[in-house]
């Protein structure tokens, strides 16, 4: 079964090799494809091929077969971890022509953008950061782009920025801004030069951690709030409750999850999901709270530190995640130890 759709005029349909057909990478080749483009893919791994072959896409068993098979001016799309988009360069930069050009769509950091560009602008090859949001959700919804690169080689991407991009659906304007139209109403903005597309995405995903943050502490107070109903066993170590009778709930989490995306201030997709997974695991058993960070959340504060900007809730939540990988637990051992050494404190073991 195809994903193709012919969508497009002649004259706006693109070729495009996408390198990387992962989670990422593989719906948003099947979202050009279903637009029209013909969007060539290559992965390492045989079965991200075979999932693309599957769903109507063409693949290639190498990057050199990849290039060879693009018409030029050729545009690669590489969707690949951060850690290895260098290693992935030095492959493709050395079989590309000028006027060729590179789009990195992955999480790397702005000034990694900056140093790649540099290094391919003496071979005339166009280099052009896309932040993309949109998860795996994204080949039906759409891909929030954040562009950045030099302006000849943004608007010749624009048909696939385009057709990745939600378009404006039934989403209307904010007020205030219906005469001033552009291409932020469709899902995608050219945010400035090399660098400014990726330097935008670090900001969004550290906005997201603060977000996931807040909804998690807020979930998990509700969920302590019923605190009041267990006897407490007396401690000199820990503070008990000055009253137990005003911690006497047993809220239903997934109930009020529902109830918040329903005309309250505080909806979301992130409420939404949020709520779809309360709802077929109210105590979230399946998941044991090790969040990871790729990258993002980092340079994020640190771009925060560089500018002398407050960033306390974006970077509370970064250090959160390191938290819930028991980064602290050594921290954690030393102020243990101390009231031990000062006051004789033992540890209390949580019921």
């Amino acid at each position: 079964m195809t994903d193709y759709i012919p969508a497009l005029a002649k004259e706006a349909r693109m070729d495009m090799g996408m390198v990387g057909l992962g989670r990422m990478g593989l719906g948003m080749a099947r979202r050009l494809g279903r637009d029209g483009h013909s969007c060539i893919g290559f992965d390492p791994g045989a079965a991200a091929r075979t999932a693309y072959d599957d769903a109507g896409g063409r693949t290639v068993a190498s990057i050199k077969d990849l290039i060879a098979a693009l018409p030029a001016p050729r545009v690669l799309w590489i969707m690949v971890p951060a850690g290895i988009v260098d290693q992935v360069v030095s492959e493709l930069a050395p079989l590309l022509d000028a006027g060729d050009t590179i789009v990195e769509g992955g999480n790397s950091c702005w000034q990694d953008d900056l140093r790649r560009a540099a290094g391919l602008a003496p071979r005339g090859i166009h280099w052009v950061d896309a932040g993309v949001s949109g998860g795996v959700w994204g080949l039906e919804r759409g891909y929030c782009l954040m562009v950045g690169g030099p302006d000849e080689a943004v608007a010749r991407l624009e048909p696939i920025l385009r057709s990745l991009a939600p378009g404006r659906g039934n989403v209307p304007p904010s007020p205030g801004r219906e005469t001033r139209g552009g291409r932020a109403e469709e899902g995608w903005l050219h945010c400035g030069p090399t660098g400014a597309g990726h330097f935008v995405k670090r900001v969004h995903n550290g906005i997201e951690y603060g977000l996931m943050a807040a909804y998690a502490e807020g979930f998990n107070l509700l969920r302590q709030a019923n605190r009041g109903l267990a006897p407490a066993a007396a401690s000199s170590e820990s503070t008990p409750l000055r009253d137990p009778s005003h911690y006497q709930y047993d809220f239903d989490l997934a109930d009020i999850a529902e109830l918040w995306r329903r005309g309250s201030v505080i909806p979301s997709w992130l409420l939404d999901l949020t709520a779809q997974a309360m709802a077929g695991d109210p105590n979230l058993d399946s998941f044991a709270g090790r969040v990871s960070d790729s990258g993002e959340g980092r340079w994020t504060v640190q771009a925060a530190v560089d500018l002398g900007v407050p960033a306390h809730v974006l970077t509370a939540s970064l250090f959160e995640r390191f938290s819930s990988r028991g980064e602290a637990l050594f921290a954690d051992k030393v102020c243990s130890a101390m009231r031990k050494g000062f006051g004789g404190h033992l540890e209390r073991k949580n019921p």
